[in-house]
């Protein structure tokens, strides 16, 4: 009588998987005793950056309107920079239908105002500040007083009364002082945003570009001859 005797034998699959885990085992041992050194400082400054720029680059295009078949058709929103203005760049999300105001006239404009350096940061809006019945309060100066920071004085000369339009505004046309407007409300609001674009320490290392960037979404409401 012959005695057959059965062997169980491990599937393909089974092996191809342990195979698989011990390559990749063996991968990560061998790049682990290759003794990958730590991050450079000048690398780390350059993820800095970039990354810096992505964010900045998400902020200016984020809520911009885009056609319905914008797929079929991509169109990327370009912001032109202004004659004469020092760096500043608009960006028109709505052309206005009435007047352009002149040095010397009153404006009220509703804004948004953000800060680049920390991430988008919204360091003030004009929505929210409201009148006793709960409607929100435009800001009002007189254009060429100097009241306000040049970036948006720029800005607003070329728009039309019910325009919107968004600005990036560079640091040499943005806040030079604690005293120019348009001013956050809020005391702690103020004291992060001015400690961000004049932080000492991180002006003495080149970073002022970075910290004094501030964007501005600026309706122009109406104006008024003086």
């Amino acid at each position: 009588m012959t005695t057959i005797k059965l062997v169980t034998l491990p599937c393909p699959t089974c092996l191809h998987i342990r195979h698989g885990h011990k390559v990749l085992q063996s991968t990560l041992q061998n790049r682990a005793a290759s003794g990958s050194s730590s991050p450079t400082q000048k690398s780390r400054r350059a993820f800095s950056l970039s990354a810096v720029t992505l964010s900045l680059s998400a902020l200016v295009f984020s809520n911009v309107p885009s056609s319905s078949n914008s797929w079929a058709n991509p169109q990327v929103p370009k912001f032109l920079e202004l004659p004469n203005s020092g760096g500043v760049k608009a960006l028109d999300l709505r052309i206005g239908d009435g007047e352009t105001p002149l040095d010397g006239d009153v404006v009220a404009i509703h804004y948004y105002g953000r800060l680049a350096a920390k991430q988008g940061w919204r360091f003030d809006s004009t929505y929210d500040h409201k009148d006793e019945t709960g409607e929100p309060i435009p800001f009002s100066f007189v254009l060429g007083s100097g009241k306000v920071i040049s970036g948006i004085e720029t800005a607003v000369r070329s728009m039309k009364v019910g325009g919107l339009r968004r600005v990036i505004i560079p640091p040499s046309q943005g806040y030079q002082n604690t005293s120019q407007e348009p001013l956050p409300p809020n005391y702690f609001d103020r004291q992060r945003l001015f400690t961000t674009i004049f932080n000492p320490t991180r002006l003495a290392n080149g970073e002022g570009a970075t910290l004094g960037t501030v964007i501005f979404d600026i309706e122009l409401v109406s104006l008024r001859h003086l």
